[in-house]
């Protein structure tokens, strides 16, 4: 896979993140449904780009378990296996204190007004007026946030993908969850420990954040 990206010019490189930016979302909000065909060539247009950025963007989210290809039938959206959430979980509920925590220590300046934005934007959520994709694109805001603020690549890298995973099943099961938005407002508590440098706070509400996802979702079931 890497080969094949140095293989495209700087501008094809551009239009390869810009694909695979839009189509995994896309797919992280089940708007390409679980188990929907992948066409290269309407992704293509519809993202005003040509066929090799998204055939670049599409190797890249079989990797994150996103699409599947099977031989001689094509390309599709993954199923929303249920099943799967334990072992996600069982890696968030280790990973994701860790981030919190060395994102509390590492933190640069520019970290830090990026997580005091986003906590000014969960302080003005009204969930009364915001549907649902509005607050879960809130939460992955601050989630990648987060990552980004650990200046680990490879922690951000497996973090992002496992979050965009439960984040799948988050939305198949949002209209049998009865508060998303304190769960979204939770990160409130976790910006500020994280902003204030405290570390072993942070670390600790990351490990309930996750803890109360999973056990609301299979409330939810």
């Amino acid at each position: 896979m890497e080969q094949a990206a140095t293989d495209l010019t700087g501008e094809e490189l551009s239009l390869a993140e810009r694909a695979y930016r839009a189509i995994r979302d896309r797919l992280v909000m089940l708007e390409i449904r679980p188990g929907a065909p992948i066409n290269e060539e309407q992704l293509a247009q519809a993202l005003g780009v040509g066929r090799t950025p998204v055939r670049e963007a599409l190797k890249r989210l079989q990797y994150e378990r996103l699409i599947t290809t099977y031989p001689r039938r094509g390309t599709f959206a993954t199923d929303v296996n249920i099943t799967d959430l334990a072992h996600i979980s069982e890696v968030r509920q280790e990973l994701e204190p860790l981030a919190a925590a060395q994102a509390a220590r590492r933190a640069t300046a520019t970290d830090r007004t990026a997580l005091r934005a986003l906590r000014r934007q969960l302080a003005a959520a009204d969930p009364r007026r915001q549907d649902a994709v509005d607050l879960m694109h809130l939460d992955l805001q601050v989630h990648r946030a987060i990552y980004a603020a650990t200046h680990n690549p490879y922690l951000e890298d497996t973090l992002i993908r496992h979050d965009n995973l439960a984040t799948r099943i988050w939305c198949l099961f949002v209209d049998r969850l009865t508060d998303m938005a304190g769960h979204v407002g939770e990160h409130g508590p976790l910006i500020e420990a994280i902003v204030a440098g405290h570390p072993e706070k942070a670390a600790r509400l990351a490990r309930s954040h996750v803890e109360g996802f999973e056990r609301a979702v299979r409330e939810a079931i």
